[in-house]
């Protein structure tokens, strides 16, 4: 392994950082491009246009992706461990049966994507102002899904091998792209949210190729030979270890966060682009957490598999004590300035710039409570404890979220009242995390 790569060696934080760095900036550039999307549709398509590609859509293409991560975070995790204990032939095995795995799954979600979208959105309640562009748009995305499942793939092996700076380039490459036909499709050609969704397929095509190449011309122990041969049935069975709980974690948090859109459709289309306008402003706190969580999880993988469990303690300590000085001053920023940014996408629609902020307090203050979840939850994931935390976020976040929007939101059907489920369920996740952390279960070696 390249020495700048080992995250098993040198000063804890400083590697942590510098590993964190380019995922963080990953994070960021793949926010902007989602937002300069939603910028570019509603500067020059209207209001109606904007809620139709951010509503009940971005839910449903949120679910797809986070899927798609977790499910190969569980691959990614059991390759750092090998790195760890530096075993070249399990990884090259491992590598490759993830690639396959990643590519049939991604053909399948593909193709049912695509049948089943209109299904998808009408039973979400798309208000019908919004369903024809949202079919449109969302058709267009899923076919792209085997692209979006196998750069993750790719980007989480690299990542695994202790390489952030490669994944990093190749969204960087994707987020040009996009902005660039999205200015030429939308603005110049006036293709509308087609235009919009063709730019943001074809740039995911292009991270996915960079990822590929990649993967076939490396001299690292990643390099991928796809021959059948190469399969393994202990890197299957790690796949699915490690990754199917935090999965399906991702699948019932989709569900109960498309239940919430639900919920907030029948409330009108301004209350759905208010409440969409939020994400496209605090998306940045959302991207910084998701990097801390990956790059803790990945340097606790390459330790925990080295048996260096000291360096997993050191950390889990300081990740989480920077990281959350991380959150507060993002949380100032955007408490400050916030008013001043929603009017960049909205200009026309005071009423509804002003709303999404008052909506976006309610999740800002209490975000430091998801910092808790990604940190100790990355820790936990990197040394193969899935399972536990899994259930406890099933429970703390999809079950708090299902029986608040049946109970307390019917009784108070208010925006306000139901963005308060998001730091009730985070207080709930982010305790019971803490105490699997400190009962320390996780420090049990498990054979690799």
């Amino acid at each position: 392994m390249d020495n700048r790569h080992d995250l098993t060696q040198g000063d804890v934080w400083k590697k942590l950082f510098s590993f964190f760095v380019p995922i963080a900036l990953s994070g960021i550039i793949h926010q902007l491009y989602n937002t300069v999307d939603a910028l570019i549709v509603a500067k020059y398509c209207g209001t109606e246009s904007f809620a139709a590609i951010s509503g009940s859509v971005t839910q449903v293409l949120n679910l797809m992706v986070g899927s798609f991560i977790a499910l190969t975070g569980g691959a990614s995790v059991y390759i750092a461990q090998l790195y760890g204990i530096k075993d070249r032939e399990k990884i090259r095995r491992a590598v490759c049966t993830s690639m396959w795995f990643c590519a049939l799954l991604g053909i399948f979600v593909s193709v049912l994507g695509c049948i089943f979208t209109r299904s998808i959105l009408v039973y979400l309640k798309t208000p019908a102002d919004t369903l024809e562009e949202a079919v449109l748009y969302m058709q267009i995305c899923f076919m792209a899904a085997f692209a979006v499942m196998l750069y993750n793939m790719g980007a989480g092996i690299i990542r695994a091998a202790g390489d952030s700076r490669r994944p990093f380039i190749y969204i960087c490459a994707c987020c040009v792209t996009n902005i660039i036909l999205d200015y030429v499709l939308v603005k110049v050609f006036s293709m509308g949210v087609f235009g919009a969704a063709v730019a943001t397929a074809f740039s995911q095509l292009i991270s996915f190729v960079l990822v590929l190449i990649q993967m076939f011309t490396t001299k690292e122990d990643y390099r991928l030979n796809p021959s059948p041969g190469n399969l393994s049935w202990r890197a299957i069975k790690a796949t699915v270890k490690y990754g199917f709980p935090t999965a399906i974690q991702q699948v019932v948090y989709g569900v109960t966060n498309t239940t919430i859109q639900v919920a907030l459709n029948g409330l009108g289309t301004s209350i759905v682009a208010a409440w969409a306008l939020t994400g496209k402003v605090d998306g940045i706190y959302w991207a910084l957490m998701n990097a801390g969580g990956v790059a803790v999880m990945n340097f606790v993988g390459q330790n925990y598999g080295a048996g260096k469990l000291d360096r997993v303690k050191e950390a889990s300590k300081r990740g989480l004590r920077n990281f959350m000085l991380v959150t507060v001053a993002l949380c100032a920023v955007l408490i400050l300035t916030g008013r001043w940014l929603f009017p960049l996408f909205l200009a026309d629609d005071p009423e509804v710039c002003d709303l999404a902020y008052r909506i976006m307090l309610v999740f800002v203050i209490p975000y430091f409570l998801w910092t808790v979840i990604e940190i100790v939850g990355g820790v936990l994931r990197g040394c193969g404890d899935v399972i536990v935390p899994a259930v406890i976020s099933l429970i703390g976040v999809a079950g708090v979220r299902l029986l608040w929007v049946k109970t307390v939101f019917p009784a108070h059907p208010d925006v306000f009242v139901l963005g308060l489920v998001y730091p009730v369920s985070w207080l709930v996740t982010a305790a019971a995390l803490l105490i699997r952390h400190r009962t320390g279960g996780w420090k049990k070696r498990r054979e690799l």
